[in-house]
């Protein structure tokens, strides 16, 4: 087992992530950082939640020179969202290096704003591939400084059409030193890449994605579409969920489920693709921060995001396929931790789910749902339990007195304590 301590790095850096809480390498940081420290090119396949960041972060924060404020390393993402993720841990991973300074630069955002922080100085810029040419089309920047570009959810990136800017990027970063791509899946375009743009690059492969998933708890639900958003309240009961990311397929399922959750008195907000990005970027915060308790989101909430110590993912419906999945339920059990993964079927959603599960290499376990009556045994269990505490912890003394003092022969003391359970019960 390899610790951070290991590795030929600052003390500075050493110790931030020590901040961080981080100690022993991920699969990923431990294969990546020594070839990328030597200064080879790599092209890396590990999924989402595998620890990549700190991967490529730590030799990009190794070889900044400070005294230079022109941007040296350029990471490209393909969202928003990740953007602003990567940025936020190299900020984290190079919080001990004094006037060290990273900025995201991508759409929905005043250009302008951007614009004066550039010209103030960067040392890493991390953005998305349009906003990236944008800036130097407007001579905000210039590439030919760039000693380092790393390509972040390239997979990603390609399938959104990046390509075409992606290879103007490397092209005008033409006196980098070290190119790096990260990537869940290795497509032809991605090796292409690797060959027209990479010297000699090191492959690496950290396991299958689809089996580097052990703290995360997966159950299945069979359910009948009238009865699905009742299943959902009676999974977030059974299962005593306090916070939850659910996703659905659809703009219209994501308000559908939004709206009945918060009839039902939880605290919950919604994502999806057609809210600006100031709206997304301000749920997100919120969510994030454990200012709402539940986010409804379409996929656009699926890929990049890191929610610190979220432990239930909700399929309210079943994605589409095998890759989406995977990219949903690992927004839990991030950084070492454990969390579930909960699934409702519908008949609707029966084909994809039995090809999930079919291609899928995880264990994902068929569970009942509860019914009614079991619900509210659960529910009278869980009000006698508050009971029981309050008797441990409490002093009852004045109350004890007040029964005795005051009871009535026809009234026994076991009908008197059901009465209040019920009492609790409803309230």
């Amino acid at each position: 087992m390899m610790n951070f301590d290991d590795l030929y790095i600052s003390d500075e850096i050493k110790n931030a992530i020590d901040d961080m809480g981080f100690n022993t390498l991920t699969p990923i940081q431990k294969r990546a950082i020594p070839d990328i420290l030597k200064g080879l090119d790599v092209t890396a396949q590990a999924q989402t939640g595998s620890g990549k960041t700190i991967a490529f972060t730590i030799p990009i924060l190794e070889n900044i020179f400070i005294d230079d404020k022109s941007p040296q390393a350029i990471v490209l993402c393909p969202t928003r969202e990740l953007c602003l993720q990567v940025a936020g841990e190299i900020e984290k991973v190079g919080s001990k290096i004094k006037k060290f300074k990273v900025l995201a630069v991508y759409g929905g955002q005043p250009i302008g704003k951007q614009t004066r922080v550039l010209k103030k100085g960067v040392h890493v810029i991390v953005g998305t591939p349009g906003r990236v040419i944008d800036h130097v089309e407007r001579g905000n920047l210039d590439l030919a400084g760039i000693e380092r570009v790393v390509l972040d959810e390239a997979d990603e990136m390609l399938d959104m059409g990046f390509r075409e800017d992606i290879e103007r990027i490397l092209d005008e970063a033409k006196y980098r030193k070290q190119t790096l791509m990260f990537s869940a899946t290795i497509p032809n375009e991605i090796r292409q890449i690797a060959e027209n743009y990479q010297n000699n690059p090191k492959f690496i492969k950290v396991s299958d994605k689809r089996q580097n998933l052990p703290k995360i708890t997966q159950h299945a639900f069979k359910t009948v579409h009238k009865y699905k958003f009742k299943d959902l309240t009676r999974l977030i009961f059974l299962y005593d969920i306090k916070s939850a990311l659910i996703f659905s397929n659809t703009k219209k399922g994501v308000d559908f489920v939004f709206k009945n959750l918060k009839k039902e008195g939880y605290s919950v907000e919604s994502l999806h693709g057609d809210m600006t990005q100031k709206v997304r970027d301000k749920v997100m915060n919120k969510f994030r921060n454990g200012n709402v308790d539940f986010l409804v989101a379409t996929d656009v909430a699926a890929r990049g995001l890191d929610i610190s110590n979220l432990k239930f993912i909700i399929n309210y419906d079943v994605p589409q396929n095998t890759d989406d999945y995977i990219h949903r339920i690992g927004r839990t059990a991030r950084a070492g931790k454990s969390g579930y993964a909960l699934t409702l079927v519908s008949k609707d959603d029966a084909n994809n789910f039995k090809r999930i599960k079919n291609e899928f290499k995880g264990k994902i376990v068929w569970e009942d749902i509860p019914s009614d009556d079991e619900i509210a045994i659960l529910r009278l269990k869980n009000s006698y339990k508050e009971i029981e505490k309050s008797i441990k912890e409490e002093d009852l003394t004045y109350y004890v007195e007040f029964l005795k003092n005051n009871s009535s022969a026809d009234v026994s003391f076991e009908e008197i304590a059901a009465a209040l359970l019920k009492k609790v019960r409803e309230n």
